[in-house]
């Protein structure tokens, strides 16, 4: 049977594109997208990849505000879209938008399946406030079901008195070609890919939002703390933009020896040589639902670092197999990691090539198949020839 299934979703991010593209051919699924926004420009500098969007969808009209670092945005014609869209079950993105609200609202009523892909997971530290404890709980309970990216969020949902039947797994994934691809590429030229981009012949790389929750200037004092040969021949290289991108620079200039590069923000095409030529990353967060960079590093063989609130730390990071887990905001901790790996090129050329073998299983196929299962475990009868 074909289920007729519409996503709702914040913006067009390039990392979901491929995983709507392949559920669009499923041969169980009916697809349609609705995208609150194009993008948020005051967060993220990413290019909207129409031209490669093999799915039906359209992108609501919308208003966009941030009010004491709250994102706040409204949106027009979502009961319309809905109507139009006349799914069998609704996969919702969230709960922080009151969009999300209104069509939770609209599926109790017409009684339509309402699934809710919830990456939080009981490390995350934005949590915490009553108010918006009190609303999470409301809306959860009105959920028919879940669907995750893997055992974090599986027990966040558990913690709150979530029954295992009402949640299915849909792990989490980038389009791995892409990027192994890419990283073959940049090594194939690697002299080239190393000085086009003014990359130091060895260095630890961080991909992200260059903001403190995100752990950076405990990388940086970690780097700082490490053994002078070891700065004199790795560098430190931050691909990414953000509000403490200044600090950190004027930060960084007292380190010495060193090697550090503020790269900025780069886009899909570039990681894949950023990732390739890098002997490992890290990712020290304090706080993340996931940390979709790590697959993306897998993808192109890194061994990974990072700390253990990352929603991903326990699915894809197996202690001193294919990476090393640390304490969050542990700068001694960090430091004794980097340096660690750092004088074991072979351990570290052993665990990527772990890390290969074990991202092949977070595939946008096996992320269909979760989220085919989910649809049709809750859809109610409502089907499609």
């Amino acid at each position: 049977m074909i289920r007729r299934l519409v996503i709702l979703t914040e913006i067009v991010a390039p990392y979901r594109i491929p995983l709507f593209n392949a559920l669009a051919r499923y041969p169980s699924v009916d697809l349609h997208v609705i995208f609150l926004a194009e993008t948020d420009p005051t967060l993220r500098q990413w290019q909207v990849y129409k031209k490669e969007i093999n799915f039906p969808y359209q992108v609501l009209p919308s208003w966009r505000k941030r009010v004491r670092g709250y994102n706040l945005l409204l949106n027009r014609g979502v009961r319309h879209a809905l109507v139009a869209a006349s799914p069998d079950t609704i996969l919702c993105g969230g709960y922080n938008y009151i969009a999300s609200w209104q069509a939770l609202g609209w599926a109790r009523h017409h009684r339509i399946p309402f699934l809710l892909w919830s990456e939080s997971n009981l490390q995350d530290l934005r949590g915490g406030h009553a108010v918006v404890e009190f609303l999470k709980r409301s809306f959860l309970s009105k959920c028919t079901g879940f669907v995750v990216p893997g055992q974090s969020a599986l027990e966040y949902l558990r913690a709150h008195e979530v029954k295992d039947d009402a949640i299915f797994v849909a792990p989490n994934a980038v389009d791995n070609n892409l990027f192994a691809t890419a990283a073959a590429s940049a090594r194939q030229s690697e002299a080239t890919s190393r000085k086009d981009l003014g990359l130091p012949n060895r260095y630890f790389l961080f991909v992200g939002r260059l903001v403190e929750e995100k752990g950076v200037f405990d990388l940086l004092a970690a780097y700082a703390r490490l053994n002078v040969q070891v700065r004199q021949e790795v560098g430190l290289v931050f691909v990414g933009d953000g509000v403490s991108r200044s600090q950190l620079e004027a930060q960084a200039a007292s380190i010495s020896p060193g090697m550090i590069k503020f790269a900025g923000f780069a886009e899909r095409e570039q990681l894949g040589a950023y990732y390739s030529l890098a002997d490992m990353l890290i990712l020290p967060t304090h706080s993340d639902p996931w940390g979709l960079v790590v697959n993306e590093a897998m993808a192109c063989g890194l061994p990974i670092v990072v700390s253990r609130v990352a929603g991903c730390a326990v699915d894809l990071v197996k202690e001193k197999w294919n990476g090393l887990l640390i304490s969050p905001r542990s700068v001694s901790s960090l430091a004794t990691a980097m340096e660690n790996l750092a004088s074991r090129p072979d351990l570290c050329d052993m665990m990527g090539a772990n890390s290969v073998r074990h991202i092949s299983h977070y595939s946008s196929e096996n992320w269909c198949i979760g989220i085919a299962r989910a649809v049709e475990a809750r859809t109610m009868g409502r089907t499609r020839d």
